[in-house]
């Protein structure tokens, strides 16, 4: 287990032993959520745009809803599997 301390920014570093075993580099996005009383770290992997192909395209304006529920169905569902 490793520590750090926040700033008064709110700003904390990553124990060097965390980001390795996580993969994390410079740049990597990371998702903060909570689980009870813990806060979890998440890399992201991949953007919104990786999901696209997931989601046949429409012209028809009616669809957007449509598209809207299924991205956030996907997101939702890579986050539960990953966790």
């Amino acid at each position: 287990m490793a520590a750090s301390v926040m700033t008064r920014k709110g700003q904390v570093t990553i124990p060097k032993e965390v980001r390795d075993r996580l993969g994390l580099k410079r740049g990597t996005k990371v998702l903060f959520f909570l689980r009870g009383e813990e806060l979890v770290l998440k890399p992201l992997r991949g953007t919104i745009l990786d999901l696209k192909a997931s989601v046949r395209a429409s012209s028809r304006p009616e669809d957007f809803e449509r598209v809207r529920r299924a991205v956030r169905r996907s997101v939702a569902s890579r986050i539960r599997s990953d966790g």
